[in-house]
C-alpha cells in the first residue's frame, strides 16, 4: 500500500512544479466527462519535461500509476485514474512557436485550442480539428483522444494533422515521435514486421476510426508515422511534452446552410451525397436538442453545412449550391458571423443538452461517439432506434454526419443494479450491431473504459491481444494509465454515481427540476467544463470566479465535483461540515450564470445557498453574515430613527469606517456606501397620490437597494411609468386581520391600524446568497402574507433591481415549494422594462439618440432575460451593445473581506474596458446596484439605471 507522506515528500523533491496530495486536488480530479469516477492520489502540475521525467521515476519507484490530463472533457473514462494526475494547463500550456509561411506551429500539452485559434488568425491560418469543447480542451488532450470536431469533413482528425511529438516514456526516456520510425523504441519495427498482413487487413477503412491503437499508421505504404500511431493512445503509452502540429489555411469567408429534414434518419441519408460539394463542415442534430425559439427552418431534424470562399458571395454560392443538392424540407443560408455563431452553439451545447431527456429525464455518455461508413449512416440509425427500442431507452443523436459518426446521450439507469445490467447488456449488443455495419466503437472521444473491454468485438482477440504488445514495448511497467485501451476494467465498472446516497437528501430548497433530489441537481454536472472557457462570448456569464483564479475548484464543474465527493463521503468526509466545500464555495458570486450558460443547468448559487445553510447551521457565521446578510433589517433601523445622515457622516471619518469594516467582516479596500436621508418610501408618502388615472395598476416593488441606498432609481420609474399611462402604487405595509386591498404604503382607517400586523416587503436576497435559508423563508413568508391583497388582483410587481426580481421569480418559489402563494408571486413579478412591454405597448419614450455601454445584469442574463430592455433601448435611440460577464460586485460577495482582487478582476474583464472605451457622450447602463457601486469605487463613473435616463429625458422635455 502506498503511502502518501513518502510518496509526497518524494515528489516535492523531485518536481519544480506543485504538487498536491490534499482532499481538493483529489476530489477534483475523480471524474471527467464520462461516467465513471476513480480515486486519485494526487495531483502534479509539472513545469517543463524534466518534472514529467522526475514524477515518472518517483512513481515507478512507488509502484504508483501515472494519468496525463489536460482540461478533464473525456467522455469515455481515460482521464480518471488510481495514482498520481498530470495536470498539464497550469504551466505547461504555451504556444511555443507559430511559423506562418510553414505552416505549423509548436504547442504545450496543456495549450487549449482557442488560445492556438487565435494565434493563427491574424495569419490565415487555423488548427483543422475543432471539438466542441475549443474554449476549454487541451491539444494534449486533443491527441491523446486524436480529436476531431466539426471540420474533419474538411480537414481530417488530430492524427491528419501532425508532424513530430516530444514525449517521455514511462521509464524515462525522451523521444521525438515521427514519420520514418523515428522516435520509435527498440522492437517496435520488429513487431510490425511480423503482423503486416494483419495491420493491412484487420483495420477498417473509415474517416472516423479512433477505437484501439494506430498501429496501421506503422505499415511502410503510411510512412511508418510513429507521431500519427501514438495519436489517441490515450496516455497510455509515454506522456507528451510538446507537439509540432500543421496549421490549415481558413477560408476568408464562410456560410452556413442549414438544412431542414423529416428526421434524423433522413438527415443522415443525405449527408453523405453532400461531401462531395467539399463543404467545411456536414453537422447533424434532431428537434429535441434545440430549444424553444431557435431560428432555425421548419423541419424536425437539421443539417449544418458550412461552406467557405475568398469573398461572401463565393462562400453563400457555394452553399446554395448545396441547398440545390439536398433533398430538404426547407432550408436558410447564412453569412452574417455573428448569426452563425448563435447557430453554432445550438450544436455545441449539444453534448451537455443531451444530458437530460425532453420530459427532464437523465440521460448519460458511455456510447457517445460510434462511427460507421457515411454511406450507411441512414440504415445504421434505424438499427440503433430500434436497439434502444427492443431495450426500452432512449436516446437522441446527433453529431458529425457527413463522417458518419454519431453522438448520443441515453437514458441508461446507471443507479440500480438491473439498470446497470440492463446498460451492460445494451452495450455489448451495440458494439455487434456497430461492427456489422462496418464501424468504430469510437469515432472521435476513445475508447476508455466505456469500450475498450469491447474492443475484440471489434478487431478480434489477435488484433487485441497486438495491442497489449505495443503497450509492453512502450511501458513495460504499466505505469502509464492503466486499465484504458489494454486489459482494460468492466465497462460497468467504477460508475461515478455507485458512492451517492441512495436515501434522499434532506435539503432546504424544493429542485423542481430534480424532483427534490439533491443528489440529482449535482449529478446535472457531466463535466463538459464549458465553464472552464477562459473567456466569455456576447452576453454570457458563467464562471467569472474561475476566469479570475484559472483554478478548477473556482469552476461550476470544480464545485459540482466537490458537493458530488462530499455526498459521496469518500475523499470529503466530513459532509457539510466540510472546509473543502466551503472553501471552494467561497468565490462563487451567485451570479447564477451557470444556471443560464451551463448546458445542462446547474444552478451553482443555488447549491451554495443550500450549502452554507448546512455548513453554518447551529454555528457562529462569518461576520459578513451578520454585517451584510441582514442588511435590510440595519438599514430598516436607520430609516426609522432617522440616522442615515449621522451614519455617513461617521463612515467618512476613517479610523471609525476601518474599525466598522474589520468587525463587519468587509473588505478594507471598499467604500462604505452612503445611505439615502429620504428613503424611496418616505419620498412616496411626501409626494402623495396622484390623481388617480384610468391606465391599468402596478405595484412597484421597494426592493431594499431602492429603498435605502438609490431611491432615485425609485422616483424616476414613478415618473415614467405614469408618464406611460400606468397607475403606481406600493405594496402594503399593514396586513389586516380580515384581509385588504392593494395599499400605497398607508393605511386606509382606524380600524386597520388596531388589528393588521405592520411589515414590508422583501425578496430575502442577502439572507439567501449567504445561506440564511430559515431567515430567508420567515422574511418571503411575511412578505407573501402582505401581498395577498395584491395577489388577490391582477396587477403586476414592477421590481427595479435585477437580483431581488431574479430571487422573487426564481428562488422564492424553490424555497418555499410548499407555499403555492410563492408561485403566484413568481408569475407577476416584472422588471421594468417587461411591464412597459406588456401593460403600455403603446407608449413611446423619449429619443435620447445616444450610443449606450455598461453591462447586462448577470441575473437579468440568467433569469430574466434582456430582451425587452433591448426593445426599450431600440425604442429610446439608445444605440450598442451591454458587455457581459459580472461586474464582480455581486451584493455581498465583492464587499467580503478577501475578495477585493477577484472582484476586481472579474470588472476589468468587461465592464470597466467596455466603459473606458466608450464615447463620451456614452449613457453609462448599470441597472443593478452593485454594478453602479463597482463602476463608481472602480472607475469613479457614475452609472445609471435605464428607468434614471428615461426619466430625465421626460424632465427635459418638459
Amino acid at each position: 500500500m502506498t503511502d502518501h507522506r513518502e510518496l509526497s515528500a518524494a515528489l516535492r523533491a523531485a518536481v519544480r512544479g506543485e504538487v498536491d496530495l490534499g482532499v481538493t486536488a483529489r476530489a477534483l480530479t475523480t471524474m471527467d466527462a464520462s461516467n465513471y469516477r476513480r480515486v486519485p492520489l494526487g495531483v502534479v502540475a509539472p513545469r517543463d519535461a524534466d518534472d514529467v521525467a522526475a514524477v515518472l521515476s518517483v512513481c515507478r519507484e512507488h509502484g504508483v500509476p501515472v494519468v496525463p490530463r489536460g482540461g478533464g472533457t473525456s467522455i469515455a473514462g481515460q482521464a480518471t485514474g488510481t495514482g498520481v494526475v498530470l495536470d498539464f494547463t497550469r504551466h505547461m500550456n504555451r504556444l511555443l512557436s507559430l511559423d506562418p509561411d510553414a505552416g505549423t506551429a509548436v504547442v504545450q500539452p496543456g495549450l487549449v485550442l482557442d488560445r492556438l485559434q487565435e494565434a493563427a488568425a491574424p495569419y490565415g491560418l487555423r488548427f483543422g480539428p475543432d471539438p466542441s469543447t475549443h474554449g476549454r480542451c487541451t491539444l494534449g488532450g486533443m491527441i491523446g483522444n486524436n480529436s476531431c470536431g466539426a471540420h474533419s469533413v474538411a480537414w481530417g482528425t488530430t492524427a491528419d494533422n501532425l508532424r513530430t511529438l516530444s514525449v517521455v516514456t514511462a521509464r524515462g526516456e525522451r523521444l521525438r515521435p515521427g514519420p520514418g520510425w523515428a522516435g520509435a523504441p527498440p522492437g517496435l519495427r520488429a513487431l510490425v514486421d511480423g503482423e503486416l498482413a494483419r495491420l493491412r487487413t484487420g483495420f477498417p477503412d473509415l474517416p472516423r476510426r479512433i477505437s484501439g491503437y494506430a498501429v496501421d499508421a506503422l505499415l511502410p505504404e503510411h510512412g511508418a508515422d510513429v507521431a500519427r500511431s501514438l495519436c489517441g493512445s490515450e496516455g497510455t503509452l509515454a506522456v507528451l511534452t510538446e507537439a509540432e502540429v500543421t496549421l490549415v489555411r481558413a477560408p476568408r469567408a464562410q456560410a452556413l446552410a442549414v438544412l431542414a429534414y423529416a428526421d434524423e434518419s433522413g438527415a443522415a441519408q443525405a449527408a453523405a451525397g453532400l461531401v462531395p460539394y467539399r463543404p467545411l463542415t456536414v453537422e447533424g442534430m434532431a428537434a429535441d436538442l434545440v430549444p424553444a425559439g431557435a431560428d432555425l427552418p421548419r423541419g424536425a431534424a437539421w443539417l449544418f453545412v458550412e461552406t467557405g470562399g475568398d469573398t461572401e458571395a463565393e462562400a453563400r454560392a457555394a452553399a446554395e449550391a448545396v441547398v440545390r443538392a439536398a433533398d430538404v424540407v426547407d432550408a436558410l443560408v447564412v453569412t452574417d458571423p455573428a448569426r452563425q455563431r448563435t447557430l453554432w452553439r445550438i450544436r455545441e451545447d449539444a453534448s451537455g443538452t443531451a444530458t437530460r431527456m425532453p420530459d427532464g429525464s437523465e440521460a448519460w455518455p458511455g456510447w457517445e461517439d460510434c462511427a460507421v461508413p457515411p454511406a450507411r449512416l441512414g440504415a445504421y440509425l434505424r438499427d440503433f432506434r430500434a436497439l434502444l427500442a427492443e431495450h426500452g431507452l432512449r436516446g437522441t443523436p446527433y453529431g458529425h454526419f457527413g463522417d458518419g459518426c454519431i453522438h448520443v446521450r441515453i437514458d441508461f439507469d446507471l443507479l440500480t443494479g438491473p439498470g446497470v445490467a440492463r446498460f451492460r447488456r445494451f452495450s455489448e449488443e451495440l458494439a455487434d450491431l456497430v461492427v456489422a455495419h462496418g464501424g468504430s466503437l469510437s469515432g472521435e472521444h476513445g475508447d476508455g473504459q466505456a469500450r475498450a473491454e469491447l474492443l475484440p468485438r471489434m478487431y478480434g482477440a489477435r488484433t487485441v491481444a497486438l495491442f497489449e504488445r505495443v503497450k509492453a514495448l512502450w511501458d513495460p511497467d504499466d505505469l502509464l494509465n492503466p486499465g484504458m485501451l489494454v486489459r482494460p476494467a468492466p465497462l460497468d465498472a467504477d460508475l461515478r454515481f455507485s458512492v451517492l446516497p441512495r436515501e434522499p437528501v434532506d435539503v432546504a430548497f424544493g429542485y423542481p427540476a430534480d424532483a427534490g433530489d439533491f443528489s440529482a441537481a449535482v449529478r446535472r454536472c457531466v463535466g463538459v467544463a464549458k465553464c472552464r472557457t477562459t473567456s466569455v462570448a456576447g452576453s454570457a456569464v458563467m464562471c467569472p470566479s474561475f476566469r479570475a483564479t484559472g483554478e478548477e475548484e473556482h469552476s461550476t464543474r470544480g464545485r459540482a465535483r466537490l458537493l458530488h465527493e462530499m455526498l459521496a463521503g469518500e475523499v470529503v468526509t466530513d459532509g457539510w461540515r466540510s472546509t473543502e466545500v466551503r472553501d471552494a464555495l467561497d468565490l462563487c458570486l451567485s451570479c447564477k450564470g451557470c444556471r443560464s450558460d451551463c448546458p445542462v443547468g446547474v444552478d451553482m448559487a443555488t447549491y451554495k445557498a443550500e450549502f452554507l445553510h448546512h455548513h453554518y447551521a447551529g454555528r457562529r457565521r462569518p461576520a459578513a453574515h451578520y454585517a451584510m446578510g441582514w442588511l435590510p433589517v440595519w438599514l430598516s433601523w436607520a430609516a426609522r430613527t432617522r440616522t442615515a445622515g449621522a451614519a455617513n457622516a461617521l463612515a467618512s471619518v476613517r479610523p471609525l469606517a476601518r474599525l466598522v469594516k474589520r468587525v463587519g467582516g468587509i473588505a478594507g479596500e471598499r467604500e462604505i456606501p452612503s445611505l439615502a436621508t429620504e428613503p424611496f418610501s418616505r419620498w412616496w408618502r411626501r409626494r402623495g397620490t396622484p390623481a388617480a388615472g384610468g391606465g391599468p395598476l402596478v405595484v412597484l416593488w421597494p426592493d431594499t437597494f431602492t429603498e435605502h441606498l438609490s431611491p432615485s432609481v425609485g422616483r424616476a420609474a414613478v415618473r415614467v411609468l405614469e408618464a406611460a399611462g400606468l397607475r403606481v402604487a406600493l405594496p402594503p405595509t399593514l396586513r389586516p386581520a380580515s384581509g385588504g386591498r392593494v395599499g400605497d404604503a398607508r393605511s386606509r382607517s382606524a380600524l386597520s391600524l388596531l388589528t393588521a400586523r405592520r411589515g414590508r416587503v422583501c425578496c430575502g436576497l442577502t439572507y439567501l446568497s449567504t445561506g440564511q435559508l430559515d431567515r430567508a423563508r420567515t422574511v418571503l413568508r411575511r412578505t407573501l402574507d402582505l401581498l395577498e391583497p395584491v395577489l388577490a388582483t391582477d396587477a403586476p410587481l414592477v421590481v427595479l433591481e435585477p437580483s431581488c426580481a431574479a430571487a422573487l421569480r426564481t428562488d422564492a418559489p424553490e424555497l418555499l415549494h410548499d407555499d403555492p402563494r410563492a408561485a403566484r408571486l413568481a408569475s407577476r413579478v416584472l422588471t421594468f422594462a417587461e411591464v412597459l412591454e406588456r401593460h403600455a405597448p403603446d407608449w413611446r419614450p423619449p429619443a435620447l439618440n445616444r450610443p449606450v455601454t455598461g453591462q447586462t445584469h448577470c441575473h437579468q442574463h440568467a433569469v430574466l432575460g434582456d430582451g425587452p430592455d433591448r426593445g426599450l433601448r431600440e425604442a429610446a435611440g439608445l444605440t450598442g451593445e451591454l458587455s457581459g460577464g459580472c461586474c464582480g460586485l455581486a451584493g455581498n460577495f465583492g464587499f467580503e473581506k478577501g475578495h477585493y482582487d477577484v472582484s476586481r478582476a472579474c470588472a476589468e474583464e468587461q465592464l470597466l474596458p467596455s466603459v473606458r472605451e466608450a464615447p463620451d457622450e456614452a449613457v453609462v447602463l448599470a441597472d443593478g446596484f452593485s454594478c453602479r457601486t463597482q463602476l463608481e469605487q472602480l472607475a469613479g463613473v457614475r452609472g445609471h439605471h435605464l428607468a434614471e435616463i428615461l426619466a430625465a429625458a421626460l424632465d427635459e422635455e418638459g
